[in-house]
């Protein structure tokens, strides 16, 4: 069935909308090498998805907080440190527009994240757009990370809409895959990674970069 335009629009947060380049010149200043992060970043969401498939939970900071312990030999004062610059991020520069947009055209805009309260809304604010998100959800509430079915029916249920009437943009084709089998509108969009994983639902929208996964959501057919 083909999606309807949806009434709110949730956004990734990590790398989607913040720019991780601090982390990476975290990981310099502490002597390891800029491409580590990748790897590190990996090990962090492999961290907490496994925790939660295995029935327990853990919180974002402490995945982290594993995964550089796993691949590095940083001390605990060194991994907090480079913890807190979560709360250092900013947004890409084409988030600006592409939030501007989708409020100006009636759409409400979260953004739906699995990582820590506080670093969403600590990048809009850096980034002076915050008063273009309606709110900022983090699945720690729920203890639950993404791309388990019950974060995106949280979020839906917070914002008070139906799942059909949500849609999830992400850069990660895991995230928006997870959304698309909760019934969200699925829409991703090339920045960290390639192209969408062929193995996942092919109902998602796919787009080259922000610009055009905002031109696919308000190009969608009224409800």
């Amino acid at each position: 069935m083909t999606p309807r335009r949806p009434e709110v629009v949730a956004l990734d947060v990590n790398e989607t909308l913040l720019d991780l380049a601090p982390l990476r010149a975290g990981l310099v200043e502490l002597g390891e090498a800029p491409e580590l992060l990748a790897t590190v970043f990996a090990r962090t969401l492999l961290t907490g998805v496994a925790a939660v498939t295995a029935g327990t939970w853990c919180r974002f900071r402490d995945a982290f907080d594993a995964a550089l312990a796993q691949l590095t030999d940083l001390s605990g004062p060194d991994r907090a440190r480079l913890a807190d610059t979560f709360l250092e991020l900013g947004p890409h520069a084409d988030v600006e527009p592409a939030l501007r947009r989708l409020v100006e055209a009636g759409i409400r805009v979260v953004t739906l994240t699995h990582g820590s309260p506080g670093v969403a809304e600590a990048g809009l604010e850096r980034g002076g757009i915050a008063p273009l998100v309606e709110r900022s959800l983090s699945s720690e509430v729920i203890r639950a990370w993404k791309p388990d079915r019950a974060v995106y029916l949280w979020a839906a249920g917070t914002c008070d809409v139906v799942p059909a009437r949500m849609a999830l943009v992400a850069a990660h084709g895991w995230d928006v895959h997870g959304a698309v089998r909760a019934g969200l509108t699925g829409v991703w969009f090339a920045r960290a990674e390639r192209s969408y994983p062929a193995v996942y639902d092919p109902s998602a929208l796919v787009a080259t970069d922000l610009a055009a996964a905002v031109d696919a959501v308000l190009a969608l057919p009224a409800p």
